[in-house]
């Protein structure tokens, strides 16, 4: 059983930049595929970005093209989610989520485990 737990989340103005992380306990990372989603009130939960299990590939929602970027340490068991440019559009409660396979799948279906999420609040 893998745990997520992410951090810095915040509140911050348009224009300004916050760094999601997502620490993960209880198997081994390096076999997981890891992806950021995210939810706003009122709506459905969407991709934002995924990473393959060695790094070496990434996808992201056109949203966030530019302006996010994931990456991870595998020996630091972690993956990262610098977001710069940030708009109100981008205020949700962003979620990790692990998947056992190598390849960054969009759908949030292929995730198997899920983090608790953390509020990224952008206003205007």
């Amino acid at each position: 059983q893998v745990q997520l737990v992410e951090s810095g989340g915040g509140l911050v103005q348009a224009g300004g930049s916050l760094r999601l992380s997502c620490a993960a306990s209880g198997g081994t990372f390096s076999n997981y595929a890891m992806g950021w989603f995210r939810q706003a009130p009122g709506k459905e939960r969407e991709f934002v970005a995924a990473i393959s299990r060695n790094g070496g590939s990434r996808n992201y929602a056109d949203s966030v093209k530019g302006r996010f970027t994931i990456s991870r340490d595998n020996a630091k068991n972690t993956i990262y989610l610098p977001m710069n440019s940030l708009k109100p559009e981008d205020t949700a409660v962003y979620y990790c989520a692990a998947r056992r396979g190598i390849y960054a799948d969009v759908k949030g279906s292929a995730y198997d485990y899920w983090g608790q999420g953390t509020q990224v609040t952008v206003s205007s």
